[in-house]
């Protein structure tokens, strides 16, 4: 019976971490590119360089900076001042503007998700947003509302890395700069990068860092496109 229970409370988190990993899941990431948009357009970037790409980008952004994050805020669910502390840092971390805004805006768009969708904790970062004391950060509010949704803190790395890898391939479809096959095959790819990360102790917050010049050089140059498709 313990067995039993085991296997259906897996399957259970399992369900749970595909609905919010989804790229059908209203989280407002289909709005951004990070980048990626300026890099196809300067022709920076080819089809065959593509998986790599995403590789770095999870490595280097995603896995220094974004996950601890997420791992911190998935802790410190149901504290609000430590949630909006680490807030603070993602502001204060994230010295790219067009990032920044993306970052709040995807926030606050899966934040409002969640409120509708009464998962726990959300209502209580809704509150802090709507009193100005909370810039929305998508590393924190992820961490959060996982948290809330009952996902264990690598399943809810897992869900995050995943959507991050999700929305660059799809940004990178509808750019044309990839076919959804090589959209598979590159997150095929990631996907070992990804679990490990997922599964890798996390550092103090203090340890955070990032170094993808290249793209964070794109979104500033994002604004000096004629014709944009995306946010940033």
């Amino acid at each position: 019976m313990a067995e039993a229970a085991a296997q259906a409370a897996a399957s259970a988190a399992l369900l749970t971490a595909l609905q919010y990993g989804d790229g059908q899941f209203p989280g407002g990431g289909f709005a951004f590119s990070w980048g990626l948009e300026v890099m196809v357009a300067e022709g920076r970037l080819a089809r065959a360089g593509f998986a790599d790409y995403l590789g770095g980008q999870l490595s280097q952004r995603w896995g220094r900076c974004d996950r601890v994050l997420v791992a911190h805020a998935h802790a410190a669910a149901g504290d609000l001042a430590a949630c909006q502390a680490l807030d603070d840092l993602a502001e204060a971390l994230a010295t790219v503007e067009a990032a920044r805004t993306g970052s709040r805006r995807a926030g606050l768009a899966l934040l409002g998700t969640h409120v509708r969708l009464g998962t726990p904790g959300a209502a209580g970062l809704r509150a802090l947003a709507d009193g100005q004391r909370l810039q929305g950060h998508l590393p924190v509010v992820q961490g959060v509302v996982l948290a809330g949704t009952g996902l264990a803190a690598a399943a809810a790395l897992a869900v995050s890395g995943y959507t991050a890898a999700s929305a660059v391939a799809t940004a990178a479809i509808r750019l044309g700069l990839i076919g959804h096959l090589d959209a598979q095959r590159a997150l095929q790819q990631v996907r070992p990068l990804l679990a490990a990360l997922a599964d890798a102790p996390v550092p103090p917050t203090d340890a955070i860092c990032t170094l993808v010049p290249e793209a964070d050089l794109a979104m500033m140059r994002h604004a000096d496109l004629s014709l944009r498709l995306f946010s940033n």
